[in-house]
């Protein structure tokens, strides 16, 4: 029977419970990849189940980079995901600003239609886009990949620097503007510092959605490969059955543990970002 004098204790024992059994079922699949990585093909499926290799190898990641072009997909997926982040965020600024701050028919008009073309599947969109770069030459390009990353993230990004930016208040602009700030140097001084948690966690979510993307890279190039799918353009072995899955394994590690890093790395700015979101004054 539990008494008045231990149920704090036994709540706060079953919030630990329960926090380790969330985070055993995030980071055991983490782990299982991870050390099905560095396990030789002949050992990943021996009897009984081994949670460490006898014999922990490297030759995963060494095939991927001498027969598959790893560090080239690397380059690839940075220019990528980098240019569209940098631009993306620069747009997103300027049209959350907009919608925030300025009050006019068309600027709703806009905003409600890039709420709505957050709802269109990118399968319904695949052949216009794949005939329109191929009409303007921008399939299998640079150029076009990055437009179409862009596209993909602006909506998101908008929505939550708009709302982020309605909390703000105008008042602090307006004094700026007093103390002889133009524009943009209000937009940069004053408007900017205070986005400054919003756009880590914005920044952060893009940085993830543009990793994984797999379906843009696929449809719109032919020549120019990221990691998302590097996946797809491993050799088989034996037969078209035989799934190399030490390779696979190798493959997801590379993509997932530069999320695993930035996350880790920028966890403050998210936490700031979402409680700043969540807490009215």
């Amino acid at each position: 029977m539990v008494t008045k004098f231990s149920r704090p204790l036994f709540l706060h024992g079953f919030k630990w419970l329960l926090a380790a059994v969330v985070a055993f079922l995030i980071l055991f699949p983490l782990w299982w990849i991870f050390i099905s990585s560095i396990t030789p093909a002949g050992e990943l499926f021996s009897k009984p189940i081994r949670y460490w290799p006898l014999h922990p190898t490297l030759d995963s990641y060494k095939y991927l980079i001498d027969n598959v072009g790893l560090m080239k997909k690397i380059g690839s997926t940075a220019i990528i995901v980098g240019v569209s982040i940098l631009v993306g965020m620069i747009i997103s600024v300027m049209a959350a600003f907009s919608f925030a701050r300025f009050k006019s028919r068309w600027l709703t008009f806009a905003a409600a239609f890039l709420l709505a073309s957050m709802l269109i599947p990118d399968i319904v969109t695949a052949r216009p886009l794949y005939d329109f770069l191929r009409y303007v030459h921008l399939y299998d390009t640079y150029t076009g990949l990055i437009v179409l990353y862009i596209s993909g993230i602006l909506p998101f990004t908008i929505l939550i620097l708009q709302n982020y930016l309605k909390d703000i208040p105008v008042s602090i602009e307006e004094a700026a503007s007093i103390d002889g700030c133009g524009f943009f140097q209000s937009l940069y001084y004053v408007t900017l510092p205070l986005l400054r948690p919003a756009l880590a966690t914005v920044c952060i979510v893009n940085f993830i959605t543009c990793l994984n993307n797999f379906f843009t890279p696929l449809f719109y190039s032919n020549g120019i490969s990221v990691l998302s799918t590097a996946i797809t353009q491993l050799p088989l072995r034996d037969n078209m059955y035989a799934v190399p899955w030490d390779l696979v394994s190798a493959m997801g590690w590379i993509i997932i543990l530069p999320i695993i890093v930035f996350v880790a790395v920028f966890q403050k700015q998210i936490m700031e970002g979402i409680m700043a979101g969540g807490v009215k004054g």
